[in-house]
């Protein structure tokens, strides 16, 4: 199982903000092999994982990591970007949405939130924490930002110790450019 650049990334923040997760609930989007996940479990939040429902493969190796892990508590769902199936509906209330390199495709861009809006509507005071890498300067979702009327706030990596080229023990592969940031619903004029 290969663990991405924006996964190591991911896990570090959560791991320099364990305060924050303790006893909160977190759902992680695409999780795959469920680096941030684990940690976030690790450090006492109920966590679920997801991934695409048409992936099982995936969804076996949220479970594997877990089963590897220890992590009994752990759930697992099938979840497709930009599908409202029931497992979404009915997920419980949610404070951290994790999500690294969900940004990877363009065309699952908008997918990605209106899944995202989704859950920051069900949930107002959640934060959708990700990462991502910059593989164009032409790829924005500024735009489906303010089309889904939520607000994003880049996070420096180097205010969480990820700002080098090795990282919790690891050397990220290749060259890249990992961004981090929090999104949010823009709540003004909705009161």
């Amino acid at each position: 199982m290969y663990v991405w650049p924006c996964a190591v990334v991911l896990a570090q923040y959560l791991w320099t903000h364990r305060e924050e997760l303790k006893d909160n609930t977190v759902l992680e989007l695409g999780a795959g092999v469920s680096l941030p996940g684990v940690v976030a479990a690790r450090c006492g939040a109920k966590v679920i994982l997801s991934d695409s429902a048409r992936t099982p493969l995936c969804l076996e190796n949220c479970r594997r990591s877990c089963d590897a892990n220890s992590l009994r508590d752990v759930v697992v769902l099938g979840l497709t970007w930009g599908e409202v199936s029931p497992d979404l509906v009915l997920l419980p209330k949610l404070d951290i949405i994790l999500g690294s390199d969900v940004f990877y495709e363009p065309r699952d861009f908008e997918d990605v939130l209106v899944t995202v809006a989704f859950l920051l509507r069900k949930n107002p005071r959640a934060q959708f924490w990700t990462t991502y890498q910059e593989r164009s300067a032409d790829w924005s979702i500024e735009p489906l930002l303010r089309r889904w009327n939520m607000n994003c706030v880049d996070i420096q990596l180097e205010n969480f110790g990820a700002d080098k080229s090795e990282l919790a023990g690891s050397t990220l592969p290749g060259s890249h450019s990992v961004h981090m940031m929090i999104i949010t619903l823009n709540t003004r004029g909705l009161d």
